[in-house]
């Protein structure tokens, strides 16, 4: 019997959330203003904890500026040379803002372990005051988020990082108060340091999953077993195989597959065929898939 293939394209852009930008614009404002508020302060009663906490604060602000302008960049048109535009771009500047973040733990921790040694004295309750401003900026800012955080990782980046600073906040708050009334004034490098620990644990899956993007690794809860048991569980498919599964960007996963056809399928039954794999690949959050299908009585397997 002669040999019979297949070839199938099916392409759907996924849709950046609406008013994303008008919520990332709000954010760099808002945070950028508190920067100012921190770094002023922090000069004047030397204290390094406002002063790490605005290093870490002016961070996020450059995140979110990156990760705003990735979204841009996930709009624009494909080339003969960028056949998928700059889609691509979302990933590197999500692991980009993962390195910056990385880069700051280093320098917040250099300083804040000087300091223990010659902790200066500072007054913490205006410590409390300015770290009491920072909750309401972060907690408004994440919300700005929270509804979206799921479908980009940019998105679920900038929320998890303004969620970390309300955090951060709140532990500069209670240093504040300890300080104030035990004048215990190594409370202030100590926080430094726990917030040089809250940054690796807010940053280390968002390292790990832009690392692994921008390889062509498999995107995140995406699954083999699970796309091959959806696939031998179309009546028609014999088997799957080659398959490859890789992120065009931080909302977009695209995927290759050679599918071996029963050998009594007609050309009709294969289109079914084809749009059935393509609605459960869907599921899976695939949207650019290319097929290749084969019958299963070719005696070469890779016909």
């Amino acid at each position: 019997m002669s040999e019979k293939h297949s070839h199938n394209h099916s392409h759907s852009h996924n849709v950046v959330p609406a008013n994303i930008n008008k919520a990332f614009v709000i954010g760099i404002i808002l945070n950028l203003l508190y920067v100012i508020i921190q770094v002023v302060i922090g000069f004047r009663i030397n204290s390094l904890s406002l002063l790490s906490d605005a290093g870490h604060n002016f961070l996020d602000v450059a995140g979110l500026g990156l990760s705003m302008i990735a979204f841009k960049l996930m709009q624009s048109k494909t080339t003969e040379k960028y056949t998928y535009g700059y889609r691509k771009a979302s990933i590197l500047i999500s692991l980009l803002n993962a390195v910056i973040l990385l880069i700051s733990i280093g320098a917040i921790g250099y300083e804040a372990i000087f300091r223990f040694a010659n902790p200066q004295p500072i007054p913490g309750i205006t410590i409390a005051i300015i770290a009491s401003i920072g909750i309401v900026i972060n907690g408004v800012s994440a919300f700005l988020f929270f509804k979206d955080k799921e479908k980009d990782i940019n998105i679920k980046s900038a929320f998890l990082h303004l969620l970390s600073d309300a955090l951060v906040s709140s532990g500069l708050i209670l240093g504040g108060i300890i300080i104030y009334y035990t004048h215990w004034f190594w409370i202030d490098p100590l926080l430094s340091i726990i917030i040089c620990l809250v940054i690796i644990a807010s940053m280390w899956r968002l390292l790990k999953d832009s690392l692994r993007l921008s390889l062509d690794g498999v995107p995140e809860n995406t699954d083999f077993d699970t796309i091959k048991a959806a696939a031998l569980k179309i009546s028609g498919i014999n088997s799957i195989h080659h398959i490859h599964i890789w992120a065009i960007s931080t909302t977009e996963n695209a995927m290759t597959a050679h599918l071996v056809i029963n050998e009594d399928v007609s050309p009709e039954q294969l289109q079914v065929i084809k749009m059935q794999f393509r609605h459960q690949m869907e599921h899976e959050n695939i949207h650019h898939i290319t097929l290749e299908t084969e019958y299963s009585n070719c005696e070469n397997f890779n016909c």
